[in-house]
């Protein structure tokens, strides 16, 4: 196995405690070279919070993403014990961002396309309108904060516990300089500089630009982690195999923006924000002093995402970081919603394949909620697995953390259960046919089953009405949709209950006519159900304080929980294609009218249970309102269902659909 992380010259001092019941732990005298103090090979909150030094650090990189000439740097944060000033070193998480100043106005792209490039084969056009749009995402993100606390739960835990806790300024964004790039080399840079800083290779200044160094106070080692954007981030920061980064905590995160922006060719967006791309969101973060200096860059961004085409480009091989997993020496802790839409828990699954297969230390969180991270929906649990792992990571104790089972996963009842691997071991690949419904049949939905329907099956045809009609509506109602607007296959009645754990894969032959060169395929759980929705509800009758804090920060917060519904039916996971990148994501090819070609594609990866006595359900469709651009409404697509089926990844094998 290879080595998890290169050793690091400077370890913090450490008191090993064996504490009774009702023993107080004190931090050691001011007289004294102050020591961690670790009881049951865990670190104890025995420094002082309301005490904590607080510095900010402008740190130079070896880019100049802005073009003026310097190096361009990133400002750094950061909240330590008070002890740090008498001799204590400690390790450092990171949080880095392009969010600590909030966001930019948004203006979208106009994703209804009503012009000449509409058809089959849409040629390369001009660059579509961008519409304005208030819509707003800084509710969720908390703009810089005052000296003396820091936003979030990192510092109130773990800083009590000999931690220094810091928020870092993404390029382009508030106090850094340089240029936003939507996850640009540039921006690897500027937070593989943090680390660089920490360890003495780079140079910081303080805002009245006096140098100073870290080497005082730090060990050199380090953790980056955070949501979202600020995760993806950290996931960049591991590729580039930076000496110091120890671990990576990435929640809700990229691992590769081509999968963000575009699905198999085709021109899609996160949920919620249709009409988004890699420019709308650099705009976006845009938040520097300079606002101007940076808009040659932005429009690059704008010719280089090629929109047009959907393909995937030299632009995006640079942002897909799973191409340099072989280079991340740090363990990583991953943590993904299995019903985040916005960015789909296929980015962290990949990732942990990925892993794997370079032997990565590695831990895997999945849970029934959307967009957030697990702090609120499981406080105890997550503080304790992360307590230990950062304890092992950065201050190489043995907490025990590597010999539990690396995978928790909260499944459809919100019950957690653990895992030695996923997808789970006894996983095999199910291969279910898209039988044509019979003329005789009292039914328009055609069936799902392990064999192909007798003789040749029919060829069944819909009309794609996407500009108009959501995804959601036409797999509510499978009878009235099919043949008219989508095409449904319908397994029988399930006599146990039935897990996917995978990646699913469609695999038709079909011919198309009209202006959307798009086809979509749904996986759908039909039976009357209470399911997660994917949004949490926060309960403020269950506040919990976990750490320790100042007035302006007292340490506590509120529990929450998944909102769950009852309904007849639930779309499991999707996945579009264009159908002229066929045969390669690099280069379309001509899609000619009526003419049946072959097509393969994955849906986004899943685990999910579907329960005894509901149907495993495929819909077809072309347009995904909500996803993907929207063509004139019209496209004719025939599918020949005796080369139609779907690969599903079953957990209890191939006998369960038999």
């Amino acid at each position: 196995m290879r080595s998890p992380h290169r050793p690091i010259g400077r370890i913090a001092s450490v008191t090993t405690a064996t504490v009774l019941m009702g023993t107080v732990l004190m931090a050691p005298a001011r007289g004294d070279t102050p020591e961690l103090t670790v009881t049951d090979e865990r670190t104890q909150p025995v420094f002082d919070y309301a005490d904590a030094v607080y510095q900010e650090v402008d740190i130079e990189t070896d880019v100049d993403s802005d073009g003026d000439g310097n190096p361009d740097t990133v400002r750094l944060r950061v909240l330590r014990p008070g002890e740090t000033e008498h001799g204590l070193q400690v390790a450092t998480i990171i949080e880095p961002s392009p969010y600590w100043a909030g966001l930019n106005p948004l203006d979208f792209y106009d994703v209804d396309r009503d012009d000449e490039d509409a058809g089959t084969v849409p040629p390369t056009g001009p660059r579509p309108k961008l519409i304005p749009d208030d819509h707003d995402r800084t509710a969720s993100i908390t703009a810089r904060d005052e000296p003396n606390h820091l936003s979030g739960y990192y510092d109130n835990y773990f800083l009590p516990r000999g931690y220094a806790v810091a928020q870092l300024d993404s390029l382009g964004s508030n106090d850094a300089t340089g240029c936003p790039t939507s996850g640009g080399p540039n921006e690897t840079a500027g937070v593989r500089a943090a680390v660089d800083w920490l360890n003495g290779r780079t140079t910081g200044t303080d805002p009245e630009g006096n140098k100073v160094t870290a080497t005082d106070w730090s060990t050199g080692n380090a953790a980056m982690t955070g949501i979202s954007y600020n995760g993806t981030l950290s996931i960049a920061a591991a590729t580039t195999g930076v000496e110091g980064l120890r671990t990576i905590v990435p929640q809700g995160a990229i691992s590769s923006w081509y999968e963000y922006f575009r699905e198999n060719g085709a021109v899609r967006a996160p949920a919620g924000f249709q009409g988004e791309d890699a420019d709308v969101l650099a705009e976006a973060v845009y938040t520097r002093d300079d606002d101007e200096i940076c808009e040659p860059v932005l429009e690059s961004i704008t010719t280089d995402q090629a929109r047009h085409t959907g393909d995937y480009t030299d632009f995006w091989d640079e942002r897909n970081y799973r191409n340099d997993v072989s280079e991340i020496s740090a363990s990583v802790f991953l943590a993904h919603g299995l019903t985040d839409w916005n960015v789909n828990a296929d980015q962290a699954l990949r990732l942990w394949q990925k892993l794997g297969e370079h032997e990565v230390p590695r831990k895997l969180w999945l849970y029934q909620a959307g967009h957030v991270n697990p702090f609120n929906l499981r406080i105890e649990e997550w503080l304790d697995q992360l307590h230990a792992w950062f304890d092992h990571w950065l201050y190489d104790l043995d907490t025990g953390i590597m010999d539990h089972p690396p995978v928790d996963v909260q499944n459809a009842d919100l019950g957690w259960t653990t895992h030695e691997t996923w997808p789970v071991a006894t996983t095999q690949p199910v291969r279910m046919h898209l039988n044509g419904a019979s003329p005789n049949a009292d039914t328009a939905t055609g069936g799902l089953t392990p064999q192909p329907g007798p003789g040749r099956g029919p060829q069944e045809s819909f009309t794609d009405e996407g500009r108009t009609v959501t995804a959601d509506e036409l797999a509510a109602a499978p009878e009235s949709s099919s043949g008219d607007h989508a095409l449904v296959y319908l397994s029988e009645e399930l006599s146990e209950d039935v897990r996917i754990s995978g990646t699913p894969e469609v695999s038709l032959r079909a011919a198309m006519n009209g202006p959307s060169p798009y086809l979509t395929a749904l996986l759908v759980d039909y039976g009357t159900d209470t399911r997660a929705t994917g949004a949490v509800e926060y309960d403020p009758d269950e506040e919990v304080c976990f750490g320790d804090g100042v007035p302006a920060d007292p340490g506590c917060t509120i529990r929450s929980y998944p909102v769950t519904e009852t309904s007849e039916q639930h779309i499991v996971t999707r996945g579009s294609l264009d159908a002229r990148n066929r045969t390669s994501l690099e280069r379309g090819q001509p899609v000619v009218s009526d003419r049946m070609y072959r097509y393969s594609w994955q849906l986004n990866t899943q685990d999910y249970v579907f329960q005894e006595g509901h149907r495993i359900g495929v819909v077809l469709l072309s347009t995904d309102h909500d996803f993907t651009l929207r063509y004139p409404p019209g496209t004719d697509v025939t599918v020949d269902t005796n080369a139609a089926s779907i690969t599903l990844p079953i957990a209890q094998g191939r006998s369960v659909l038999r």
